[in-house]
């Protein structure tokens, strides 16, 4: 079985079908990634730019980099992107408040998830995603961000302390 640098030295040659073999490996994960950062809105716009981006720069890939850093980082940096661009546009309440009242309890965990996780910064839910969600080691973390194993382990510690204040205060004023 070929790994993914040897597949991405095809994908620089041009081979299409080294391409589809690494987007099958990682079409899911690195989906996954998308909506856990970003929400369902725009996760399959970031993740065709992300494949997009891939095979636009797979000559300048560095084989002596794991593939999958490599892949995560452009995700991270298409995220970044995707947090400093203007809010959308309000939503109706009336549709709101019905959309509120038909989603089931599963559903509504799911979302209390979803708006816990994008209410840490940035860096710190991106940490918390790669650890957590998708089984990084710290130190591919860090490459991924850019950044140092320390800066890995305290955002995560920060993010976690946050969370846990966050879901102690709700529920306090729950009761």
């Amino acid at each position: 079985m070929a790994t993914d640098e040897d597949l991405m030295r095809a994908v620089a040659a041009g081979n299409g079908d080294a391409l589809e073999r690494l987007c099958h490996r990682y079409e899911r994960p690195l989906y996954q990634f998308l909506v856990r950062h970003i929400g369902d809105s725009d996760a399959e716009d970031l993740h065709q730019e992300t494949w997009l981006r891939v095979v636009r720069h797979a000559p300048r890939f560095d084989p002596n980099r794991r593939f999958s850093t490599w892949l995560f980082q452009i995700a991270v940096n298409l995220c970044r992107d995707w947090h400093r661009r203007p809010p959308p546009m309000p939503i109706d309440p009336e549709i709101a408040d019905r959309a509120e009242r038909d989603t089931s309890e599963a559903a509504s965990a799911t979302i209390d998830l979803e708006r816990l996780l994008r209410a840490l910064p940035e860096p710190q839910r991106a940490v918390v995603l790669l650890r957590l969600y998708h089984d990084f080691s710290e130190e591919d973390a860090a490459e991924i961000l850019n950044c140092a194993r320390g800066t890995v382990k305290s955002r995560l510690h920060y993010a976690l302390e946050r969370l846990a204040r966050t879901v102690k205060t709700e529920d306090t004023h729950s009761q």
